[in-house]
Protein backbone atom coordinates (compact mmCIF):
# COMPACT_ATOMS: atom_id res chain seq x y z
CA UNK A 1 0.00 0.00 0.00
CA UNK A 2 1.21 3.65 -0.55
CA UNK A 3 2.35 5.49 2.70
CA UNK A 4 0.96 8.74 3.15
CA UNK A 5 1.06 10.95 6.07
CA UNK A 6 3.61 9.70 7.78
CA UNK A 7 7.09 11.46 8.82
CA UNK A 8 9.70 10.55 6.95
CA UNK A 9 12.10 7.67 8.12
CA UNK A 10 15.37 8.44 9.47
CA UNK A 11 18.17 8.14 6.64
CA UNK A 12 19.49 4.43 7.06
CA UNK A 13 23.07 3.91 7.05
CA UNK A 14 24.44 3.16 3.05
CA UNK A 15 25.16 -0.42 3.03
CA UNK A 16 28.74 -1.54 2.21
CA UNK A 17 29.26 -3.82 -0.86
CA UNK A 18 29.85 -7.08 0.00
CA UNK A 19 32.96 -7.97 -1.38
CA UNK A 20 35.83 -10.39 -0.85
CA UNK A 21 34.88 -14.04 -0.37
CA UNK A 22 32.98 -16.00 -2.11
CA UNK A 23 32.80 -13.79 -5.78
CA UNK A 24 29.06 -15.49 -6.49
CA UNK A 25 27.68 -13.92 -3.04
CA UNK A 26 29.15 -10.56 -3.55
CA UNK A 27 25.97 -8.13 -3.51
CA UNK A 28 25.97 -4.14 -5.12
CA UNK A 29 23.90 -1.98 -2.40
CA UNK A 30 20.95 -0.34 -3.23
CA UNK A 31 22.53 3.06 -2.76
CA UNK A 32 24.96 2.67 -5.14
CA UNK A 33 22.54 1.15 -7.91
CA UNK A 34 20.42 4.16 -7.42
CA UNK A 35 23.34 6.41 -7.53
CA UNK A 36 24.84 5.20 -10.79
CA UNK A 37 21.40 5.06 -12.08
CA UNK A 38 21.09 6.75 -15.83
CA UNK A 39 24.97 6.74 -16.07
CA UNK A 40 26.06 5.45 -19.07
CA UNK A 41 29.04 4.63 -21.16
CA UNK A 42 29.76 8.85 -22.83
CA UNK A 43 26.23 9.74 -22.03
CA UNK A 44 23.30 9.89 -19.69
CA UNK A 45 19.57 8.41 -20.05
CA UNK A 46 17.14 11.83 -20.00
CA UNK A 47 14.71 11.80 -17.28
CA UNK A 48 11.39 12.42 -19.18
CA UNK A 49 8.76 9.95 -18.35
CA UNK A 50 5.78 10.60 -16.06
CA UNK A 51 3.51 8.43 -14.69
CA UNK A 52 0.85 8.17 -17.65
CA UNK A 53 3.89 7.59 -20.08
CA UNK A 54 5.20 4.64 -17.77
CA UNK A 55 1.79 3.20 -17.23
CA UNK A 56 1.44 3.33 -21.11
CA UNK A 57 4.70 1.26 -21.23
CA UNK A 58 3.63 -1.05 -19.19
CA UNK A 59 -0.17 -2.14 -20.96
CA UNK A 60 1.89 -1.55 -24.50
CA UNK A 61 3.86 -4.04 -23.36
CA UNK A 62 1.09 -6.10 -22.28
CA UNK A 63 -2.00 -6.05 -23.88
CA UNK A 64 -1.55 -7.63 -27.55
CA UNK A 65 -0.57 -11.00 -28.88
CA UNK A 66 -2.17 -12.19 -25.19
CA UNK A 67 -5.74 -11.54 -26.08
CA UNK A 68 -4.89 -11.45 -29.93
CA UNK A 69 -3.49 -14.43 -30.59
CA UNK A 70 -2.53 -16.75 -27.80
CA UNK A 71 -6.21 -17.32 -27.16
CA UNK A 72 -6.53 -19.21 -29.85
CA UNK A 73 -3.85 -21.52 -28.40
CA UNK A 74 -5.53 -21.25 -25.00
CA UNK A 75 -8.82 -22.15 -25.77
CA UNK A 76 -8.42 -25.27 -27.00
CA UNK A 77 -7.09 -26.86 -23.81
CA UNK A 78 -9.40 -25.34 -21.74
CA UNK A 79 -12.57 -25.04 -23.63
CA UNK A 80 -15.24 -22.29 -22.00
CA UNK A 81 -13.57 -21.72 -19.32
CA UNK A 82 -10.19 -20.00 -20.82
CA UNK A 83 -11.84 -16.85 -18.80
CA UNK A 84 -11.75 -18.96 -15.51
CA UNK A 85 -7.44 -19.46 -16.60
CA UNK A 86 -6.67 -15.76 -18.01
CA UNK A 87 -8.08 -14.76 -14.09
CA UNK A 88 -5.74 -17.80 -12.46
CA UNK A 89 -2.50 -16.44 -14.78
CA UNK A 90 -3.85 -12.47 -13.88
CA UNK A 91 -4.17 -13.62 -9.68
CA UNK A 92 -0.32 -15.15 -10.32
CA UNK A 93 1.09 -12.18 -12.09
CA UNK A 94 -0.93 -9.86 -9.18
CA UNK A 95 1.75 -11.97 -6.11
CA UNK A 96 4.59 -10.60 -8.34
CA UNK A 97 3.25 -7.21 -9.45
CA UNK A 98 2.84 -6.29 -5.84
CA UNK A 99 6.34 -7.14 -5.18
CA UNK A 100 7.45 -5.45 -8.10
CA UNK A 101 6.20 -2.36 -6.63
CA UNK A 102 7.30 -2.52 -3.66
CA UNK A 103 10.89 -2.81 -4.96
CA UNK A 104 10.32 -0.52 -8.16
CA UNK A 105 9.62 2.30 -5.57
CA UNK A 106 13.19 1.21 -3.46
CA UNK A 107 15.46 0.75 -5.69
CA UNK A 108 14.46 2.93 -8.92
CA UNK A 109 17.13 1.22 -12.07
CA UNK A 110 16.75 0.26 -15.57
CA UNK A 111 17.56 -3.35 -14.43
CA UNK A 112 14.25 -4.56 -12.90
CA UNK A 113 14.20 -7.61 -11.12
CA UNK A 114 18.12 -8.13 -12.29
CA UNK A 115 18.98 -5.03 -10.16
CA UNK A 116 16.78 -6.00 -6.73
CA UNK A 117 18.90 -9.79 -6.80
CA UNK A 118 21.81 -8.05 -7.09
CA UNK A 119 21.08 -5.97 -4.01
CA UNK A 120 19.85 -8.55 -1.99
CA UNK A 121 20.83 -12.44 -3.28
CA UNK A 122 24.22 -11.98 -4.83
CA UNK A 123 25.81 -11.53 -8.35
CA UNK A 124 25.35 -14.78 -9.28
CA UNK A 125 21.61 -15.09 -8.81
CA UNK A 126 21.48 -11.41 -9.96
CA UNK A 127 23.08 -12.79 -13.47
CA UNK A 128 20.88 -15.99 -13.50
CA UNK A 129 17.50 -13.63 -13.59
CA UNK A 130 19.29 -11.27 -15.95
CA UNK A 131 19.81 -14.29 -18.12
CA UNK A 132 15.74 -15.08 -17.49
CA UNK A 133 15.04 -11.56 -18.02
CA UNK A 134 16.93 -11.46 -21.71
CA UNK A 135 15.19 -14.82 -22.51
CA UNK A 136 11.54 -13.37 -21.21
CA UNK A 137 12.05 -9.75 -23.16
CA UNK A 138 14.02 -10.96 -26.25
CA UNK A 139 12.28 -14.31 -27.07
CA UNK A 140 8.83 -12.05 -26.57
CA UNK A 141 9.93 -9.61 -28.72
CA UNK A 142 10.20 -12.11 -31.35
CA UNK A 143 6.99 -14.37 -30.10
CA UNK A 144 4.33 -11.24 -30.66
CA UNK A 145 6.00 -10.17 -33.74
CA UNK A 146 5.44 -13.42 -35.11
CA UNK A 147 1.62 -13.02 -34.41
CA UNK A 148 1.77 -9.50 -36.31
CA UNK A 149 2.00 -11.31 -39.23
CA UNK A 150 -0.87 -12.97 -38.84
CA UNK A 151 -3.01 -9.84 -38.20
CA UNK A 152 -1.40 -8.04 -41.41
CA UNK A 153 -2.62 -10.87 -43.48
CA UNK A 154 -6.06 -10.42 -42.24
CA UNK A 155 -6.37 -6.76 -43.16
CA UNK A 156 -4.15 -7.37 -46.33
CA UNK A 157 -6.64 -9.31 -47.10
CA UNK A 158 -9.97 -7.67 -46.06
CA UNK A 159 -8.44 -4.28 -47.98
CA UNK A 160 -6.58 -4.51 -51.11
CA UNK A 161 -7.40 -8.45 -51.70
CA UNK A 162 -3.94 -9.86 -51.47
CA UNK A 163 -1.62 -11.85 -48.33
CA UNK A 164 1.86 -12.43 -47.77
CA UNK A 165 2.93 -15.49 -49.37
CA UNK A 166 2.98 -18.59 -46.99
CA UNK A 167 6.72 -19.03 -48.04
CA UNK A 168 7.44 -15.70 -46.61
CA UNK A 169 5.55 -15.17 -43.80
CA UNK A 170 5.76 -18.68 -41.72
CA UNK A 171 9.04 -19.89 -40.18
CA UNK A 172 11.50 -22.61 -41.67
CA UNK A 173 11.14 -24.53 -39.03
CA UNK A 174 7.67 -26.57 -38.18
CA UNK A 175 5.65 -24.33 -40.35
CA UNK A 176 7.01 -25.08 -43.90
CA UNK A 177 7.72 -21.60 -44.62
CA UNK A 178 11.15 -19.53 -45.92
CA UNK A 179 11.22 -16.80 -43.36
CA UNK A 180 8.32 -14.73 -41.60
CA UNK A 181 8.68 -11.38 -42.92
CA UNK A 182 6.28 -8.92 -41.23
CA UNK A 183 7.55 -10.42 -38.03
CA UNK A 184 11.57 -9.11 -39.02
CA UNK A 185 9.78 -5.92 -40.48
CA UNK A 186 7.58 -4.96 -37.12
CA UNK A 187 10.52 -5.44 -34.98
CA UNK A 188 12.97 -3.19 -37.36
CA UNK A 189 10.26 -0.56 -37.33
CA UNK A 190 10.43 -0.63 -33.59
CA UNK A 191 14.28 -0.37 -33.82
CA UNK A 192 13.77 2.99 -35.70
CA UNK A 193 11.78 4.60 -33.45
CA UNK A 194 13.39 3.09 -30.38
CA UNK A 195 16.57 5.15 -31.59
CA UNK A 196 14.73 8.68 -31.01
CA UNK A 197 15.31 8.42 -28.03
CA UNK A 198 12.73 7.60 -24.54
CA UNK A 199 10.42 10.51 -24.65
CA UNK A 200 9.77 10.42 -28.75
CA UNK A 201 8.96 6.68 -28.08
CA UNK A 202 6.76 7.29 -24.75
CA UNK A 203 4.66 9.53 -27.36
CA UNK A 204 4.28 6.91 -29.87
CA UNK A 205 3.49 4.23 -27.55
CA UNK A 206 0.63 6.35 -25.97
CA UNK A 207 -1.00 6.53 -29.28
CA UNK A 208 -0.55 3.23 -29.90
CA UNK A 209 -2.01 1.62 -26.90
CA UNK A 210 -5.02 4.16 -27.38
CA UNK A 211 -5.88 2.67 -30.59
CA UNK A 212 -5.47 -0.72 -29.08
CA UNK A 213 -7.73 -0.78 -25.99
CA UNK A 214 -10.31 0.93 -28.27
CA UNK A 215 -9.62 -1.51 -30.62
CA UNK A 216 -10.78 -4.20 -27.53
CA UNK A 217 -13.48 -1.97 -26.45
CA UNK A 218 -15.62 -1.88 -29.93
CA UNK A 219 -14.82 -5.83 -30.08
CA UNK A 220 -16.40 -6.39 -26.58
CA UNK A 221 -19.18 -3.96 -27.79
CA UNK A 222 -20.01 -6.10 -31.29
CA UNK A 223 -19.22 -9.58 -29.94
CA UNK A 224 -21.56 -9.39 -27.01
CA UNK A 225 -24.57 -9.94 -29.86
CA UNK A 226 -23.33 -12.68 -30.83
CA UNK A 227 -22.90 -14.81 -27.82
CA UNK A 228 -24.88 -18.16 -27.38
CA UNK A 229 -25.63 -19.79 -23.88
CA UNK A 230 -24.61 -23.05 -25.43
CA UNK A 231 -21.09 -22.29 -26.12
CA UNK A 232 -20.42 -21.86 -22.68
CA UNK A 233 -21.45 -25.74 -21.68
CA UNK A 234 -19.84 -28.25 -20.86
CA UNK A 235 -17.58 -24.99 -18.52
CA UNK A 236 -13.86 -27.19 -18.56
CA UNK A 237 -14.28 -29.78 -21.07
CA UNK A 238 -10.79 -31.47 -20.66
CA UNK A 239 -10.85 -30.42 -16.58
CA UNK A 240 -8.94 -28.74 -14.11
CA UNK A 241 -5.61 -29.81 -16.11
CA UNK A 242 -6.91 -28.00 -18.86
CA UNK A 243 -7.53 -24.93 -17.09
CA UNK A 244 -4.06 -25.13 -15.15
CA UNK A 245 -2.33 -26.14 -18.67
CA UNK A 246 -4.27 -22.61 -20.46
CA UNK A 247 -3.38 -20.44 -16.90
CA UNK A 248 0.73 -21.67 -17.67
CA UNK A 249 0.06 -20.52 -21.72
CA UNK A 250 -1.71 -17.48 -20.85
CA UNK A 251 0.68 -15.91 -18.32
CA UNK A 252 2.56 -14.96 -20.87
CA UNK A 253 -0.23 -12.47 -22.22
CA UNK A 254 0.64 -10.92 -18.73
CA UNK A 255 4.24 -10.51 -19.50
CA UNK A 256 5.50 -7.06 -19.74
CA UNK A 257 3.80 -5.16 -16.66
CA UNK A 258 6.79 -5.02 -15.46
CA UNK A 259 8.31 -2.87 -18.21
CA UNK A 260 7.27 -0.29 -15.92
CA UNK A 261 10.49 -1.00 -13.93
CA UNK A 262 13.06 -0.94 -16.92
CA UNK A 263 12.27 2.69 -17.20
CA UNK A 264 13.48 3.42 -14.14
CA UNK A 265 16.27 5.46 -14.30
CA UNK A 266 14.02 7.45 -17.45
CA UNK A 267 10.80 8.07 -15.09
CA UNK A 268 10.70 11.85 -13.84
CA UNK A 269 9.67 10.45 -10.24
CA UNK A 270 10.46 7.03 -10.16
CA UNK A 271 9.55 6.00 -6.81
CA UNK A 272 6.01 6.91 -6.45
CA UNK A 273 5.47 6.99 -10.10
CA UNK A 274 6.80 3.20 -10.75
CA UNK A 275 4.60 1.55 -8.50
CA UNK A 276 1.55 3.35 -9.75
CA UNK A 277 2.19 2.19 -13.02
CA UNK A 278 2.94 -0.95 -12.51
CA UNK A 279 -0.21 -1.75 -10.57
CA UNK A 280 -2.62 0.46 -12.43
CA UNK A 281 -1.84 -1.22 -16.16
CA UNK A 282 -2.20 -4.94 -14.77
CA UNK A 283 -5.31 -3.52 -13.52
CA UNK A 284 -6.45 -2.65 -16.66
CA UNK A 285 -4.83 -5.54 -18.81
CA UNK A 286 -6.66 -7.80 -16.67
CA UNK A 287 -10.17 -6.44 -16.63
CA UNK A 288 -9.57 -6.07 -20.70
CA UNK A 289 -8.63 -9.69 -21.05
CA UNK A 290 -11.18 -10.98 -18.54
CA UNK A 291 -14.27 -9.32 -20.63
CA UNK A 292 -12.96 -10.65 -24.07
CA UNK A 293 -12.41 -14.05 -23.54
CA UNK A 294 -15.73 -14.14 -22.11
CA UNK A 295 -17.21 -12.50 -25.06
CA UNK A 296 -14.67 -14.75 -27.30
CA UNK A 297 -15.58 -17.81 -26.62
CA UNK A 298 -19.50 -17.17 -26.35
CA UNK A 299 -19.37 -15.96 -29.44
CA UNK A 300 -17.32 -18.72 -31.31
CA UNK A 301 -17.19 -23.12 -30.17
CA UNK A 302 -13.79 -23.33 -28.14
CA UNK A 303 -13.65 -26.22 -30.59
CA UNK A 304 -13.15 -23.72 -33.58
CA UNK A 305 -10.37 -21.79 -31.64
CA UNK A 306 -8.02 -23.95 -32.97
CA UNK A 307 -5.53 -23.73 -36.15
CA UNK A 308 -6.18 -19.69 -35.80
CA UNK A 309 -3.99 -16.59 -34.81
CA UNK A 310 -6.57 -14.46 -35.55
CA UNK A 311 -9.86 -15.21 -33.54
CA UNK A 312 -10.87 -11.91 -32.99
CA UNK A 313 -10.91 -10.90 -36.52
CA UNK A 314 -13.06 -14.20 -37.19
CA UNK A 315 -15.55 -13.33 -34.41
CA UNK A 316 -16.11 -10.12 -35.67
CA UNK A 317 -16.77 -11.05 -38.72
CA UNK A 318 -18.94 -13.91 -38.10
CA UNK A 319 -21.27 -11.83 -35.89
CA UNK A 320 -21.81 -8.86 -38.18
CA UNK A 321 -22.26 -11.31 -41.47
CA UNK A 322 -19.36 -8.56 -42.57
CA UNK A 323 -15.96 -8.40 -43.42
CA UNK A 324 -15.80 -4.71 -42.79
CA UNK A 325 -15.69 -5.06 -38.83
CA UNK A 326 -12.85 -8.21 -39.61
CA UNK A 327 -10.89 -5.29 -41.38
CA UNK A 328 -11.14 -2.66 -38.46
CA UNK A 329 -10.69 -5.15 -35.82
CA UNK A 330 -7.12 -6.82 -37.44
CA UNK A 331 -5.95 -3.22 -38.44
CA UNK A 332 -6.51 -2.43 -34.72
CA UNK A 333 -4.78 -5.51 -33.82
CA UNK A 334 -1.67 -4.83 -35.96
CA UNK A 335 -1.53 -1.61 -34.39
CA UNK A 336 -1.84 -3.13 -30.84
CA UNK A 337 1.13 -5.86 -31.77
CA UNK A 338 3.49 -3.62 -32.96
CA UNK A 339 3.09 -1.19 -29.56
CA UNK A 340 3.88 -4.67 -27.77
CA UNK A 341 6.92 -5.08 -29.98
CA UNK A 342 7.98 -1.74 -29.30
CA UNK A 343 7.65 -1.64 -25.50
CA UNK A 344 9.13 -4.81 -24.77
CA UNK A 345 11.77 -4.39 -27.41
CA UNK A 346 12.63 -0.97 -24.71
CA UNK A 347 12.77 -3.03 -22.40
CA UNK A 348 14.89 -5.43 -23.33
CA UNK A 349 17.25 -2.76 -24.15
CA UNK A 350 16.96 -0.82 -20.65
CA UNK A 351 17.98 -4.40 -18.79
CA UNK A 352 21.02 -4.79 -20.82
CA UNK A 353 21.84 -1.21 -20.40
CA UNK A 354 22.03 -1.95 -16.10
CA UNK A 355 23.97 -5.20 -16.91
CA UNK A 356 26.41 -3.60 -19.06
CA UNK A 357 27.22 -0.60 -16.50
CA UNK A 358 27.81 -3.50 -13.95
CA UNK A 359 30.73 -5.11 -16.03
CA UNK A 360 28.28 -8.51 -17.04
CA UNK A 361 28.05 -8.29 -20.45
CA UNK A 362 29.96 -5.63 -22.79
CA UNK A 363 30.02 -2.41 -22.50
CA UNK A 364 28.35 -1.32 -25.76
CA UNK A 365 25.15 -2.01 -24.44
CA UNK A 366 25.75 1.16 -22.18
CA UNK A 367 26.83 3.30 -24.39
CA UNK A 368 24.43 6.29 -24.78
CA UNK A 369 23.82 8.77 -27.93
CA UNK A 370 24.27 12.54 -26.09
CA UNK A 371 21.70 13.61 -28.41
CA UNK A 372 18.86 11.54 -28.68
CA UNK A 373 19.85 10.16 -24.93
CA UNK A 374 19.21 6.50 -26.18
CA UNK A 375 21.10 3.61 -26.37
CA UNK A 376 21.45 3.53 -29.83
CA UNK A 377 24.29 0.66 -30.10
CA UNK A 378 22.21 -1.55 -27.67
CA UNK A 379 18.92 -1.02 -29.18
CA UNK A 380 20.45 -1.98 -33.01
CA UNK A 381 22.21 -5.06 -31.47
CA UNK A 382 19.18 -6.09 -29.38
CA UNK A 383 16.85 -5.61 -32.37
CA UNK A 384 18.90 -7.60 -34.98
CA UNK A 385 18.60 -10.41 -32.94
CA UNK A 386 15.12 -10.51 -31.81
CA UNK A 387 14.62 -10.00 -35.28
CA UNK A 388 16.32 -12.87 -36.55
CA UNK A 389 14.30 -14.86 -34.03
CA UNK A 390 10.90 -13.83 -35.10
CA UNK A 391 11.97 -14.95 -38.50
CA UNK A 392 12.70 -18.51 -37.94
CA UNK A 393 11.29 -19.44 -34.90
CA UNK A 394 7.64 -20.65 -34.31
CA UNK A 395 5.05 -18.73 -32.32
CA UNK A 396 3.81 -21.51 -29.91
CA UNK A 397 8.07 -22.51 -28.84
CA UNK A 398 8.85 -18.76 -28.54
CA UNK A 399 5.56 -18.48 -26.40
CA UNK A 400 5.93 -20.81 -23.63
CA UNK A 401 9.48 -20.31 -23.73
CA UNK A 402 9.26 -16.85 -22.79
CA UNK A 403 6.94 -17.71 -19.88
CA UNK A 404 9.34 -20.15 -18.34
CA UNK A 405 11.92 -17.48 -18.08
CA UNK A 406 9.55 -14.52 -16.85
CA UNK A 407 8.14 -17.25 -14.08
CA UNK A 408 11.90 -17.91 -13.20
CA UNK A 409 12.17 -14.13 -12.62
CA UNK A 410 9.58 -13.56 -10.91
CA UNK A 411 9.74 -16.16 -8.26
CA UNK A 412 12.90 -14.22 -7.79
CA UNK A 413 11.81 -10.52 -7.28
CA UNK A 414 9.01 -12.31 -4.68
CA UNK A 415 12.09 -13.75 -3.07
CA UNK A 416 13.87 -10.05 -2.82
CA UNK A 417 11.13 -8.33 -1.36
CA UNK A 418 11.34 -10.88 1.71
CA UNK A 419 15.34 -10.00 2.10
CA UNK A 420 15.23 -6.82 1.49
CA UNK A 421 12.51 -6.03 4.03
CA UNK A 422 14.40 -8.05 7.14
CA UNK A 423 18.26 -6.82 5.79
CA UNK A 424 16.75 -3.25 5.06
CA UNK A 425 13.65 -2.49 7.51
CA UNK A 426 14.97 0.85 8.06
CA UNK A 427 14.78 2.02 4.36
CA UNK A 428 12.38 4.11 2.96
CA UNK A 429 9.58 2.72 0.76
CA UNK A 430 6.73 4.32 -1.02
CA UNK A 431 4.69 1.06 -1.48
CA UNK A 432 4.70 -1.60 0.70
CA UNK A 433 3.43 -5.19 -0.56
CA UNK A 434 -0.12 -6.04 1.29
CA UNK A 435 0.09 -9.16 4.24
CA UNK A 436 3.62 -9.37 4.21
CA UNK A 437 5.43 -11.85 3.86
CA UNK A 438 1.95 -13.70 2.87
CA UNK A 439 2.06 -12.24 -0.65
CA UNK A 440 5.22 -12.91 -1.71
CA UNK A 441 5.10 -16.21 -0.07
CA UNK A 442 1.99 -16.83 -2.46
CA UNK A 443 3.97 -15.08 -5.19
CA UNK A 444 6.76 -17.67 -5.42
CA UNK A 445 4.61 -20.45 -5.02
CA UNK A 446 2.10 -19.82 -7.77
CA UNK A 447 5.14 -19.13 -10.12
CA UNK A 448 6.90 -22.16 -9.18
CA UNK A 449 3.07 -23.74 -9.81
CA UNK A 450 3.18 -22.56 -13.37
CA UNK A 451 6.11 -23.45 -14.06
CA UNK A 452 5.53 -27.14 -13.19
CA UNK A 453 2.62 -26.96 -15.48
CA UNK A 454 5.14 -26.46 -18.40
CA UNK A 455 5.79 -29.17 -21.08
CA UNK A 456 8.89 -30.95 -20.22
CA UNK A 457 10.07 -29.67 -23.71
CA UNK A 458 10.07 -26.09 -22.79
CA UNK A 459 12.26 -27.14 -19.36
CA UNK A 460 14.82 -28.88 -21.96
CA UNK A 461 15.13 -25.69 -23.64
CA UNK A 462 15.21 -23.38 -20.59
CA UNK A 463 17.79 -25.70 -19.02
CA UNK A 464 19.66 -25.39 -22.45
CA UNK A 465 19.42 -21.38 -21.92
CA UNK A 466 20.39 -21.88 -18.53
CA UNK A 467 23.47 -23.78 -19.79
CA UNK A 468 24.87 -21.05 -22.19
CA UNK A 469 24.04 -18.38 -19.41
CA UNK A 470 26.60 -20.03 -17.10
CA UNK A 471 28.75 -20.52 -19.23
CA UNK A 472 29.08 -16.82 -20.24
CA UNK A 473 28.97 -15.95 -16.66
CA UNK A 474 31.91 -17.67 -15.54
CA UNK A 475 34.11 -16.86 -18.49
CA UNK A 476 33.57 -13.30 -18.89
CA UNK A 477 30.86 -11.76 -15.96
CA UNK A 478 32.46 -12.84 -12.75
CA UNK A 479 36.04 -11.32 -13.70
CA UNK A 480 34.65 -8.60 -15.24
CA UNK A 481 32.12 -7.06 -13.11
CA UNK A 482 32.30 -4.11 -11.80
CA UNK A 483 32.38 -5.47 -8.12
CA UNK A 484 35.06 -8.02 -9.51
CA UNK A 485 37.67 -4.94 -10.80
CA UNK A 486 37.12 -3.09 -7.35
CA UNK A 487 38.32 -6.25 -5.73
CA UNK A 488 41.90 -5.75 -7.43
Amino acid sequence: MLDHGQAPPATPAPERPRLGGNPLLRRKPVERLVAEGGQGEGGALKRSLTMWQLTMISIGATLGTGIFVVLGEAAPKAGPAVTISFIIAGLTALFSALSYAELAGSVPVSGSSYSYSYATMGEFVAWICGWCLVLEYAVSVAAVAVGWGEYLNELLDGTIGVTIPEKLSAAPFGEGGFINLPSLVVVLLSMVFLMRGAKESARVNSIMVGVKIVTLLLFIGIGVMGIKSGNYTPLAPLGVTGISAAASTLFFSYIGFDAASTAGEEAKNPKKDLPRAIMLSLGIVTVLYVLVAFVAVGAMPWQDFGGTEAALAKIMEDVTGNSFWGVVLAAGAVVAIFSVVFAVLYGQTRILFAMSRDGLVPKVFAKVDKESGAPRANVVIVSLFCGALAAFIPLGELANATSIGTLFAFALVNVAVIILRRTRPDMPRTFKVALFPVTPILGFIACGYMMYSLPVATWIAFGGWMAVGLVIYFLYGIRRSELATAEK
